[in-house]
């Protein structure tokens, strides 16, 4: 009984949110699993972890999942390279859709803006406070934006906060009541890869091989594509 009780503990970034609520965790359950999930950035998944936190396995951005793997936190041959995720901008359901097809166009819409949300620990929040210096709009769009610690931006758009939100196109997705403009314009652009791997001493090693499984399913891809992502396998 308390092998068919046991959830297989995860720590997963944000990104894959809206495909793992939608087919990934129903599939798992389906199939007789129970998953646990800790969601939250990958920065802070790898605070967690070098403070001694454990799960069963992890799912995190390519280059930390590098750096576990160099630490040997994490058992290489499990490694899958899961989706590959783009920037873009949110505004609330209904609203105007401001233009972002060009770098000057993106520039003039967040000077324009009368509050940009973007993510102080998310890995789209890292990426445009570097990208903000590189416009040379760090002082202008800082000065009226509202940043949150770690979650979801466009929550922000909802609550009126904001009128523009910054993260990664499957995260924006995730909240109702909001519209994705677009992703960044080429130039500007990043395309991030996000990977899982079963940590070492994992509890439930069985269930985390199982749950990996069911990642790179034909299901699965369809489901990464319907929120906004692309499959990387």
């Amino acid at each position: 009984m308390a092998d068919e009780q046991r959830a297989t503990r995860l720590k997963c970034a944000l990104v894959v949110r809206g495909a793992f609520d939608a087919h990934v965790v129903p599939a798992f359950a389906a199939a007789g699993g129970r998953v646990a999930i800790d969601w939250a950035p990958t920065a802070v998944i790898m605070k967690a972890l070098e403070a001694g936190e454990t799960a069963d396995a992890v799912f995190v951005l390519s280059d930390a999942m590098n750096r576990l793997i160099a630490a040997g936190k994490v058992e290489p041959e499990t490694r899958v390279d899961v989706a590959r995720s783009r920037y873009g901008i949110a505004v609330k359901a209904g609203a105007a859709h401001p233009d972002i097809g060009s770098v000057e166009a993106l520039k003039r819409t967040l000077v324009a803006a009368r509050s940009v949300a973007y993510s102080r620990t998310g890995a789209s929040g890292i990426y445009f406070a570097d990208l903000l210096p590189r416009l040379g709009l760090a002082d202008a769009v800082n000065a009226r934006a509202t940043i949150i610690p770690q979650g979801f931006t466009a929550e922000k758009l909802v609550s009126g906060e904001a009128d523009i939100a910054v993260q990664q196109v499957s995260e924006l997705m995730v909240v109702p009541g909001i519209e994705v403009v677009g992703p960044f314009p080429e130039p500007v652009q990043a395309i991030t890869t996000f990977a899982a791997a079963i940590l070492r001493g994992a509890a439930d090693r069985d269930g985390a091989l199982r749950f990996l499984a069911g990642l790179t399913t034909k299901e699965a891809a369809a489901a990464y594509r319907a929120s906004g992502l692309e499959p990387a396998f």
